[in-house]
């Protein structure tokens, strides 16, 4: 020690010393504990390989716990600016929630009915009957080769999105 520090000094110097330690680590582990764990960012994402859906019969697929609907329409349906257009097939991509108070529709022929209140949307996601205020809601999805992505978002998701707002 030199002659300017005596041994109080020096004892408050390590203790802060330990103490700036102790904190340094004590926000390390408050950083670890809020970081989302990988499973969590792994489940945010859901690839929907698009070949394989059938012309006129939507599938159902589970998104951050939503249902969402992939119809891939056939000729005989509307054309719509909502389409996502894959070489020669149309698909419509929906969160299979009701937007007016949450169920979930069921797919009867052409349309989806909701049970709870009547409301109806038709092939292209948009609200033809009953209390729904809006067209269903479109999910962020990337779209690669015959597969999309649901959780990213990409231009066309982007595009579409901007066409849904318009309609609301």
């Amino acid at each position: 020690m030199s002659n300017e520090t005596n041994r109080r000094d020096f004892i408050g110097y390590s203790f802060a010393a330990v103490a700036a330690v102790g904190g340094a680590a004590a926000l390390v582990g408050m950083k670890q504990a809020w970081d989302p764990l990988p499973s969590v960012l792994a489940g945010g994402f859901t690839t929907v390989d698009l070949s394989t859906i059938k012309a006129g019969e939507p599938e159902t697929f589970v998104w951050r716990g939503k249902p969402v609907f992939v119809l891939k329409k056939t000729s005989d349906m509307d054309q719509s600016k909502r389409d996502l257009i894959v070489g020669s097939d149309r698909f419509i991509i929906a969160i299979g929630l009701c937007t007016h108070l949450g169920c979930i529709p069921a797919w009867k022929k052409d349309v989806w009915k909701c049970a709870c209140h009547g409301g109806e949307y038709n092939a292209s996601a948009k609200n033809i009957f009953g209390p729904p205020p809006r067209p269903l809601d479109v999910p962020p999805f990337k779209l690669e080769g015959t597969k999309v992505v649901l959780g990213e978002s990409s231009p066309e998701y982007k595009k579409i999105a901007a066409f849904v707002a318009t309609e609301a």
